[in-house]
């Protein structure tokens, strides 16, 4: 199925190549996710994002939803 979701984006640098994606409720939560991971990573050779996408979404068994497929960025 195919939903527009909010989504934390880690890209490895310098080839900007996308690494992993995780669904966020909201755009606030996905902020204070950013900051948390940047206090953590190696910011010389990542990226995280924020952003809205459009995304083939996964329900798992637990009901919990995953991206298995961004689509586009909006």
């Amino acid at each position: 199925m195919v939903e527009t979701v909010f989504a934390l984006c880690l890209f490895m640098m310098p080839e900007n190549k996308l690494i992993e994606h995780r669904i966020q409720p909201n755009l606030s939560t996905c902020i204070e996710r950013k900051r948390q991971s940047l206090r953590s990573a190696n910011t010389e050779k990542t990226d995280w994002r924020c952003g809205s996408v459009s995304a083939e979404i996964k329900i798992n068994n637990d009901g919990s939803k995953t991206i298995d497929k961004i689509i586009s960025a909006k």
